[in-house]
């Protein structure tokens, strides 16, 4: 054996107090269970730029390279055929992000003789607590017989109804509602969750859930109790992420509530219910971790057309969450889950995304869903809020215009090209997406102040046009 040889024993080495055995590599304390030590001298972990990922099981619509690793289904994909469930990655916040989050390293076991004995005299404490305890039982003698909790008997069987405004009540109230989809179509196959609206069929979802099915495809809704149910298309809006769907030949069903969202608060706790993983009828909780966050999500290009006005969650939301609900303690649903924060990890930012749950959600607001839906449900098709000009990011902070459409809104309450909005009524506005998805928050023929950086204020009436799906 040489002295590189990792098997080979040091006689120098102190040995186990009551074994006389030698410690392997790296001591008795050694690492924690499943855990790997990291290279003393290796430099900091690499990350690449984060992405923002549906989540649905399989999102075939939005390009990518390899079949989507979240659904068992996106696995069985024709030979030729791919899809990813990966939203394109700009970052939602106006700046670029500069990498992912920092891993803290644990430091490599030292094989010194001050390390180890130290090790030696933590084992050595263990052994003599236990010790001077067995002693103290035999000379103080029995204390009686000895009880046991098999043979204890059953508590008392749960009763009643679950405490008001608990995770379980929230669940309990909406889980009849949930459903799950399963969706096929040309190009490629996927689920995700929508939620009833109506008793006689109406489920509300998201677009990139069913958008593969849209054209000859086909739906198939899972109910909570294992009854299933062809769907088809009613409407969908991909510059919004909300689709309606309608199932055959089921009645009775069980509506959920709808809340609102123009009043939610940060830090208030929420419940999110869907199919992750297809695994129909999961339960999660969190709480509203941020609100008005300009996401580009949804659609089948990922650019200004696809920003929703997003409420941030910390509940545990994954692929295949897509188009389920998210509720206030109430059971009031407030938002439709929609993407997920992944970060991308590799080295030399060339890895794959991790495309799971890391505390960030986001879900559409439930105001705007509701009169999407509504729209949708009526006219066979969905409106687009807008004012008529292009947009970009103004180097000083702001969204400035540019291209003014003749005759739009924009242009009859007198704004140009080359103005810089700052401000509409009382939200900042920092960013082109910023600007882009508080329109979206706003209903056609609704009216709004906006405050241009060179102090000027105008005020604006918002159109409506309708929306041509992809």
């Amino acid at each position: 054996m040489t002295e590189n040889d990792p098997n080979a024993h040091d006689p120098a080495a102190p040995r186990h107090p009551e074994t006389g055995q030698q410690p392997a590599q790296g001591g008795w304390a050694g690492h924690s269970y499943g855990e790997q030590a990291q290279p003393e001298s290796g430099g900091a972990p690499q990350y690449s730029e984060p992405s923002y990922h549906a989540v649905t099981g399989a999102d075939p619509a939005y390009g990518g390279q390899s079949a989507n690793p979240w659904s068992a289904q996106g696995a069985q994909m024709p030979s030729g055929q791919t899809q990813q469930s990966v939203y394109p990655p700009p970052n939602p916040y106006g700046q670029p992000a500069t990498g992912g989050y920092p891993v803290a390293t644990s430091p490599q076991p030292k094989r010194s003789g001050g390390k180890l004995l130290a090790g030696v005299a933590l084992v050595a404490l263990l052994v003599g607590g236990v010790a001077g305890g067995t002693v103290g039982y035999f000379t103080g003698g029995s204390s009686g017989p000895a009880s046991n909790a098999l043979d204890a008997p059953k508590p008392a069987q749960q009763t009643g109804n679950a405490p008001a405004g608990s995770v379980e009540a929230v669940a309990q109230k909406l889980s009849p509602s949930v459903v799950e989809l399963q969706v096929s179509g040309q190009q490629g196959a996927g689920e995700g969750s929508g939620f009833v609206i109506s008793t006689d069929g109406y489920i509300l979802t998201n677009n990139h859930v069913v958008e593969v099915a849209a054209n000859g495809g086909q739906i198939q809704a899972v109910f909570q109790d294992g009854k299933k149910a062809a769907a088809k298309v009613v409407g969908r809006d991909p510059t919004t992420d909300i689709a309606v769907v309608k199932v055959n030949g089921v009645s009775n069903l069980t509506p959920v509530e709808l809340g609102r969202s123009d009043d939610l608060r940060v830090g208030q706790s929420v419940v999110a219910i869907g199919s992750p993983f297809e695994l129909a009828g999961t339960v999660t909780s969190g709480i509203v971790s941020s609100l008005h966050r300009p996401v580009r999500a949804g659609g089948s290009s990922g650019d200004q057309t696809t920003v929703m006005d997003a409420v941030q969650t910390d509940a545990a939301i994954n692929p295949g969450n897509s188009g389920g609900p998210l509720a206030n303690m109430s059971g009031q649903v407030i938002g439709i889950n929609s993407a997920i924060y992944s970060p991308q990890s590799g080295s030399g930012g060339q890895g794959a995304s991790e495309g799971g749950n890391v505390g960030i959600g986001f879900a559409i607001p439930i105001d705007q869903a509701r009169r999407t839906a509504d729209t949708i449900i009526k006219t066979g098709q969905a409106v687009q809020t807008y004012i008529g000009a292009e947009v970009k990011d103004a180097p000083q902070g702001g969204a400035e215009l540019g291209a003014i459409k003749p005759g739009s809104p924009a242009e009859k309450a007198g704004l140009k090209a080359g103005d810089v909005v700052t401000k509409i009524d009382d939200r900042p506005i920092d960013s082109a997406d910023t600007l882009v998805a508080a329109v979206r928050t706003r209903a056609p023929d609704e009216k709004a102040t906006f405050t241009l950086a060179d102090g000027r204020t105008v005020e604006v009436t918002f159109g409506g046009q309708p929306v041509q799906p992809n």
